[in-house]
C-alpha cells in the first residue's frame, strides 16, 4: 500500500505565499505521474499541476504563473510551491500519484485558506 502524506497547508493572506510537501511512502521514480489536484467547498476536485515521468509539467489555467510544482526523486518528495495566492485558491489540495500500471494513490488533503 502506498502512502502519501501531505504537509504545508495553511492560512495565509492575499497575495502570499506557501509550499506544500507530499512524502511517498515508496520511490517515485518511474511513476507515470505525480502532481496536485485540489478541492473547494461545493466543487468538483481540479488538477492543480502535475509531472510526469518524463520531466513533463502541466498546469491549470489559473495557476500559471504563480504555481510551481517539483519532485525530488531520490527523497521521495513532490512539493508545489505556491505564490501570489488569491482567495480563490481556497481549498483542500491533495497530492497525487498514478503508477506505470494505472495505480492511482491519492494523500489525505491539506487545507489552505487565503484571506482577503
Amino acid at each position: 500500500q502506498v502512502q502519501l502524506v501531505e504537509s504545508g497547508g495553511g492560512l495565509v493572506q492575499a497575495g502570499g505565499s506557501l509550499r506544500l510537501s507530499c512524502a511517498v511512502s515508496r520511490s517515485i521514480l518511474g511513476c507515470k505521474s505525480m502532481g496536485w489536484y485540489r478541492q473547494a467547498p461545493g466543487k468538483q476536485r481540479e488538477l492543480v499541476a502535475v509531472v510526469t515521468g518524463d520531466g513533463s509539467l502541466n498546469y491549470a489555467n489559473s495557476v500559471k504563473g504563480r504555481f510551481t510544482v517539483s519532485r525530488d526523486v531520490a527523497k521521495n518528495m513532490v512539493y508545489l510551491q505556491m505564490n501570489s495566492l488569491k482567495p480563490e485558491d481556497t481549498a483542500v489540495y491533495y497530492c497525487n500519484l498514478v503508477t506505470v500500471s494505472t495505480w492511482q494513490y491519492w494523500g489525505q488533503g491539506t487545507q489552505v485558506t487565503v484571506s482577503s
